[in-house]
């Protein structure tokens, strides 16, 4: 049986995972080129066994690719692409692990000839920290991962994108591409802004910082962990998913607008009401969520 061909541009926390997986699952029966910048990124991912082959000739990486999975900040993947489209050959697979996909539908598919094809995905999962060196073979496992319904590709190369993730352990879920920056609007990307701003907060108590850094403890760890992940990621996801993250941030505001009020106007019953809700609904969700999938 002939080697599957995988390329992955952009060997970091969440390419060289789906190396990890990869090389785990299938052995010698895949060979994975790796794209990445320095060589110490190169070095660290054949050392760690995520790629076979790494390099920063993007035509040495992609030129005998059956699949090409994009794993860059968003804003990366389109002039990537574009970069990529002379050296790809027919019957090509492009996949990406992009946070948002309203943006590159609306990109990527226009660039491709009729024999190279897209399918979009995303992985609802990660960690605070980046690089090749967070990265795990189990990252995927039991985590939702989205293959979007968007797409033109033929049949035989949208399964042969899902085969492949199967192999990682995710549960797979199929959204269309608006319906998804909506609600990864809502579950990632609004808390990764809010977890931002409570560091900001934090590091804006100017003479009280000191004394708020001693009171630190595990709610404050918690809360605001999401607020350690790569930069280049979170500026680019709100730029290219600016709708919903904007109209979210608004009801959000809204949210903290009645709490204020209730605070200013001493009303205990409205405080009572709204954390009393606020547990309710979570603990609801927490439970459908574990019915949903294996978490």
């Amino acid at each position: 049986m002939e080697r599957l061909r995988l390329a992955i541009i952009g060997i970091g926390l969440i390419g060289g995972s789906f190396g990890l997986a990869l090389k785990e699952a299938l052995g010698d029966r895949i060979y994975v080129t790796g794209l990445c910048r320095h060589q110490a990124s190169m070095d660290l991912a054949l050392a760690l066994g995520a790629v076979d082959e790494a390099s920063a000739d993007i035509e040495a990486v992609v030129r005998e690719a059956d699949v090409v999975y994009l794993s860059t900040p968003v804003l990366q993947i389109v002039p990537m692409v574009k970069e990529m489209l002379p050296y790809l050959k027919p019957g090509a697979v492009l996949t990406d692990a992009a946070s948002t996909k309203r943006y590159l539908w609306q990109e990527i598919p226009p660039l491709l000839p009729d024999t190279i094809y897209y399918v979009s995905g995303h992985p609802m999962t990660g960690k605070e920290k980046s690089g090749v060196a967070a990265a795990s073979k189990d990252l995927f496992r039991h985590k939702c991962y989205v293959i979007m319904k968007d797409t033109t590709a033929p049949p035989e190369a949208y399964e042969r994108v899902i085969d492949l993730i199967r192999l990682t352990g995710a549960n797979l879920t199929t959204l269309d591409a608006i319906q998804h920056d909506r609600c990864a609007s809502v579950i990632s990307h609004v808390p990764h802004v809010t977890a931002a701003a409570l560091v900001t907060l934090l590091a804006q108590s100017a003479g009280d910082l000191e004394s708020c850094l001693k009171l630190a403890g595990g709610g404050f760890k918690d809360t605001t962990r999401i607020a350690s992940s790569n930069a280049d990621m979170w500026a680019d996801i709100c730029l290219t998913n600016p709708e919903a993250i904007t109209s979210h941030l608004r009801n959000l505001q809204g949210i903290l607008g009645t709490v204020v009020d209730a605070i200013e106007s001493g009303d205990r019953a409205q405080l009572y009401n709204y954390f009393a809700a606020a547990k309710k609904s979570r603990d609801l969700i927490l439970d459908q969520t574990e019915k949903m999938f294996d978490i």
